[in-house]
């Protein structure tokens, strides 16, 4: 059957939240809409609740189930996912989140209107972890963005913020596919290691004020482990290596005019883990040493290439020599600039 619109669930164990997820889809104002399951080794009972959806729903013949009976991690799924899809878009939907009645209408709308590749969203982000419950929202000022390097000039050069998360941005699947986007094998960051030159590759881009996602930030989701009480590091290594490839691939971008800014939000991001490291150090198994974490920060770009650089000079300059500088020295830069910026 043909669609217009895939919504990709990768689920694993979330048999909680599953019925407030597959509830928010099923009630989607547009209707040409595949909803793709991916089972990624359940075991407990999500997918028999989203069974029952698809016996007893009024849409439930939408619903196609793809299993594994392994967990490969959120990675695979999304890369499956995006094998398998039907639609001409695609549009990541995390099993433990929700979007408005008209998410799809409103981005597919837009999609349609300046036949973009991607059309992001904006968000309301509760964070369930706080005793308080606050809610932020993400809103993006509503533009087209319809010309080579247009979005990159937008992302690098004027405004800075971007998602990093796949989910929310509704995609076409011939660009994804052109652009050979690939998610690596991975339990959290995946997305950032494959969304991060997004905005580098796309021409036609609208970004949409309005709110189209709710993220529950909880305890126990992947990119959160604050009730974990130990983390094996062959899991935070898999990340390093993936981000490892992330930092390589930027080399790719020099001569370009965002390649500054580009290279500094790379860098930004492993001292982003060198700090997680730092915070979750005790209950890592076996735990990181100094070298290990400083080697984190290492740059591939010589110190006289960087000072070369018009504009993300300073910030690139002290991160080079956080990944120069002796283990135990480094290590204790990084834990001073953690506590300025509240990361430690």
């Amino acid at each position: 059957m043909y669609y217009e619109v895939t919504i990709g669930i990768p689920i694993y164990n979330t048999e909680r939240f599953i019925r407030r997820c597959m509830d928010s889809v099923l009630v989607q104002t547009y209707q040409s809409i595949e909803i793709l399951v991916f089972d990624d080794g359940c075991t407990d009972s999500s997918i028999a609740i989203v069974e029952d959806y698809q016996k007893t729903h009024r849409r439930g013949s939408d619903i196609r189930i793809i299993r594994q009976t392994k967990n490969l991690g959120i990675g695979v799924a999304r890369n499956r996912i995006l094998e398998e899809a039907r639609g001409k878009y695609l549009y990541y939907l995390d099993a433990d989140d929700e979007i408005l009645p008209n998410t799809i209408e409103l981005l597919y709308n837009a999609a349609k209107r300046i036949n973009a590749e991607l059309i992001y969203g904006s968000h309301l982000r509760y964070e369930e972890w706080r005793k308080d419950g606050k809610i932020f929202s993400f809103k993006y000022p509503d533009r087209d963005f319809l010309f080579d390097d247009d979005f990159a000039h937008f992302v690098y050069e004027e405004y800075g913020i971007i998602q990093v998360p796949v989910w929310n941005i509704l995609m076409q699947i011939d660009f994804l596919k052109m652009v050979k986007l690939h998610f690596p094998p991975v339990n959290f960051w995946e997305d950032l290691a494959a969304t991060m030159f997004l905005p580098t590759l796309a021409k036609k881009v609208g970004l949409l004020s309005e709110i189209t996602y709710i993220y529950h930030c909880r305890f126990g989701s992947l990119s959160n482990f604050q009730k974990r009480s130990n983390i094996h590091k062959q899991e935070i290594q898999s990340v390093i290596n993936a981000m490892s490839g992330v930092k390589r691939k930027c080399l790719n971008l020099r001569g370009q005019f965002f390649f500054p800014q580009i290279y500094k939000k790379v860098m930004m991001t492993h001292f982003y883990i060198a700090c997680s490291i730092l915070r979750q150090n005790r209950i890592i198994v076996p735990a990181y040493t100094n070298r290990e974490i400083r080697e984190i920060m290492k740059s591939p770009l010589s110190l006289c290439e960087i000072i070369s650089f018009r504009k993300a000079k300073w910030t690139i300059i002290v991160l080079y020599f956080i990944g120069i500088l002796p283990s135990f020295l480094s290590v204790l830069f990084i834990k001073m600039l953690a506590y300025t910026r509240r990361l430690l």
